[in-house]
C-alpha cells in the first residue's frame, strides 16, 4: 500500500513589475536573483509559475540560481479572484468597500477564479503520495498567496483578502500526513536588501 510524505510548499510572489506589467523592472530582477541564492539550498524538485510575464520571467531568473530545478507553467498558479463572497459573508463594518474593491476587476478574473482556485489546491496543496518528502515552489501572484494561506489556516474562504504578500517574498506551508497545514513563515524578506523590501505593498502596510 502506498503510503504519503509531507510537502514543503514554498510560495513566492513575482518581483517587481512595470506600470503595464508585461515586463519585471530592474529591482524586480534582481528581487529574483536575490530569492534564487535563497533557495539554492532547499531540496526542490520543481518550480511552477503562472503563465503571464511577470511570473515567468521571475521563475526563469531565480531557476537560473539552481541547480537543474525544473520550471513548469501552470494556468491555476495565474492571477486572479479566487473567491467571490456574498456580503453576508463579510464583515458588516467592511463589506461595502470590500465588495466595491471586487468590483474593480475584469469580470473574467471574477468569474474563472473560483475555479481555478480549486484547481491550485487539488494541485500544490496536501501530503504526497509515496515515502519521499516533496519541496515544491510556486511563483505566483498576491491573491492565489492568500488563498493558499487562507485553506492552510482554515480561515473562512473570503479571509484570502487582507493577506498581502511583497514582491519576491518567501512563504513556506507544510502538509504533513495525519497533521493539520503548518505555515512555517509568512512574507519572509530576509534575503532582500532595505531598498527591495516591501515593494508591491500599499505604503499605509509597510512596517
Amino acid at each position: 500500500m502506498t503510503g504519503t510524505a509531507a510537502r514543503h510548499l514554498y510560495l513566492a510572489r513575482h518581483g517587481e513589475a512595470s506600470p503595464d506589467e508585461t515586463a519585471l523592472t530592474e529591482n524586480g530582477r534582481r528581487q529574483a536573483v536575490l530569492l534564487g541564492e535563497r533557495l539554492r539550498r532547499a531540496p526542490l524538485s520543481a518550480c511552477w509559475h503562472g503563465p503571464l510575464p511577470r511570473a515567468e520571467q521571475t521563475a526563469r531568473l531565480l531557476c537560473g540560481r539552481l541547480d537543474g530545478v525544473p520550471r513548469y507553467p501552470s494556468e491555476c498558479a495565474g492571477d486572479y479572484i479566487p473567491y467571490v463572497p456574498q456580503r453576508k459573508e463579510l464583515p458588516s463594518e467592511s463589506a461595502d468597500s470590500m465588495l466595491h474593491r471586487l468590483a474593480q476587476f475584469p469580470a473574467e478574473e471574477r468569474e474563472k477564479g473560483p475555479e481555478l482556485a480549486q484547481q491550485a489546491l487539488a494541485r500544490f496543496t496536501g501530503p504526497v503520495e509515496g515515502g519521499e518528502p516533496r519541496h515544491e515552489l510556486l511563483v505566483t501572484h498576491n491573491f492565489l498567496i492568500g488563498w493558499l494561506v487562507r485553506a492552510a489556516l482554515d480561515a473562512p474562504p473570503w479571509r484570502w483578502m487582507g493577506l498581502n504578500h511583497a514582491n519576491a517574498a518567501l512563504t513556506v506551508i507544510r502538509y504533513a500526513p495525519d497533521r493539520p497545514a503548518s505555515v512555517l513563515f509568512y512574507n519572509d524578506m530576509g534575503h532582500l536588501p532595505p531598498e527591495l523590501r516591501w515593494t508591491g505593498f500599499p505604503p499605509e502596510l509597510h512596517v
